[in-house]
């Protein structure tokens, strides 16, 4: 791991920090590359129940760095048709790393503590629950740059707030703060930027308390309800409650309630 992301832990609850505050954040291919390598360590380690995901200094994330945007432009320009498949692949790999965070098996948490913007706002999208500072400013700015959106904009955004407020932010590419970010449903919550982390890393411990096999079992639930029917659903949530019962927890679960006493569970 390099500089360029942060790791914290405090027990079972993780919080990785985007770490190049002098350039806001701004996402690289080096940031991308560790950022992946992280993400695929934390995966692998049965005993995280949540991971918090924020930015060094005033920025949570500008977006995608422009030096490296303006090298695809000279490419694709270059040698049209030609280079326009090694863009598309290029960029396609890009996406991948910051988005690795979709694969994580616990729940995320994005705490925006300043301008998110682009592809910045993109992976806090792509996290389970979004917290956000007032005074962050967070806009999907694509078109206003000449680009299509990418780094599964067009994908995140419509089931967050719906089409019609997607398609205007998208067209429009409009900055908006914390505060109209929780009112439209982008955030769960908008507090002043010096309770953010604080209010994250709660609601992280309060998940935390809860199974994990209960809780990642939401998680992939959650997933894959926008291409499931009611019916298959139905059948996953049965099976998946099946497992659960199998479980120690499911049992501590249950005891603890018959006692009237706050479960402790040992996960995994």
């Amino acid at each position: 791991m390099t500089d360029l992301i942060l790791e914290e832990r405090d027990r079972d609850i993780v919080t990785l920090t985007f770490n190049d505050p002098d350039h806001l954040n701004a996402m690289t291919r080096a940031m991308g590359e560790a950022f992946s390598d992280c993400i695929a360590g934390l995966a692998a380690d049965r005993s995280i129940r949540a991971v918090v995901l924020t930015g060094a200094g005033r920025a949570f994330s500008a977006g995608g760095d422009l030096g490296m945007i303006r090298e695809r432009s000279d490419e694709a320009r270059e040698r049209p048709g030609f280079a326009r498949r090694n863009v598309r692949e290029t960029m396609r790999s890009f996406y991948g790393l910051f988005l690795s965070v979709r694969g994580l098996p616990c729940p995320t948490l994005a705490a925006i503590n300043g301008h998110a913007i682009g592809a910045g706002l993109c992976v806090a999208l792509a996290c389970d629950l979004r917290y956000v500072a007032l005074e962050a400013k967070l806009g999907l700015n694509f078109t206003k740059l000449g680009l299509h959106p990418g780094m599964g904009a067009t994908w995140t955004l419509p089931r967050l707030v719906g089409q019609p407020l997607a398609a205007e932010l998208l067209y429009t590419s409009r900055i908006i703060d914390g505060e109209e970010a929780a009112r439209m449903g982008l955030a769960n919550r908008a507090t002043p930027r010096d309770e953010l982390l604080a209010t994250a890393r709660e609601t992280a411990a309060e998940i935390a308390s809860c199974s994990p096999q209960a809780v990642q079992g939401v998680k992939r639930a959650l997933a894959r309800t926008e291409g499931s029917t009611l019916e298959d659903q139905l059948t996953f949530e049965a099976s998946e409650q099946a497992e659960c019962f199998e479980s120690d927890d499911g049992l501590e679960g249950i005891e603890a309630a018959q006692e009237r006493r706050a479960p402790s569970f040992e996960g995994f």
